[in-house]
């Protein structure tokens, strides 16, 4: 009984932490950037402020983590999709998050922010996002190489880079103009990385485990 007893607050706990994750991404996709806030969130969920603050000291705190949660969640999915390629992984990445504009403003919105001297933990967030997926991205493309599936080209990290940067740069592009074709765009990328192996074929974590910073689909 004491078990029982210790575990249901517990429980509970992740439950309300998990809530106030998901209608986060709803409130800012209502409210935008500029306009969101600890007690607005609150509001929207009936919780006292207190509440909120009690799982998350700060509305940067807030933010990032919906971030860290939908790249856990990212990455479960591909790891179950096993599509046979790096290419096609962030293709599928692509149309993914095509579906879900919202969360591609608040990335791009917390990625601006990340840059002023006073953000640190974003900047930090961000950082070891980039770095760590130019690492496992120039992985996949050197592993490639070796196997004779992807050719000869620039540096692997240096291409790695531009990957990224072409993601995120055309995530902008389409959260401005949704006429513009993210995946098709990304697909250039073939000939120099379309036989590379996916980066989460071997990955079993759930969106539970820790996440790599340098997942792909979330923006």
């Amino acid at each position: 009984m004491a078990q029982r007893q210790q575990r249901g607050p517990y429980a509970k706990g992740i439950e309300r932490r998990k809530e106030i994750l998901d209608r986060t991404l709803k409130v800012f996709a209502e409210r935008g950037f500029s306009k969101m806030s600890l007690r607005a969130i609150a509001a929207e969920i009936n919780v006292s402020h207190a509440a909120i603050l009690h799982y998350f000291p700060s509305l940067e705190d807030l933010l990032l983590e919906v971030l860290h949660q939908r790249d856990a969640e990212s990455r479960a999915l591909n790891a179950r999709m096993r599509v046979p390629n790096l290419m096609d992984e962030l293709v599928a990445g692509a149309h993914k998050n095509v579906t879900i504009p919202g969360l591609m403003a608040l990335y791009t919105s917390m990625l601006g922010a990340s840059v002023e001297p006073t953000n640190e933990q974003a900047r930090n967030f961000f950082a070891r996002r980039f770095e760590e997926g130019r690492n496992e991205l120039a992985t996949a493309i050197e592993a490639g190489r070796q196997a004779g599936t992807v050719p000869d080209g620039p540096d692997a990290h240096a291409l790695a880079s531009l990957i990224m940067g072409a993601f995120d740069g055309l995530q902008v592009q389409r959260l401005l103009d949704p006429t513009q074709d993210m995946a098709g765009n990304l697909a250039l990328f073939a000939p120099l990385v379309g036989g590379a192996p996916p980066l989460w074929r071997n990955d079993s974590r759930d969106a539970e485990g820790e996440v790599t910073a340098g997942q792909m689909t979330t923006g």
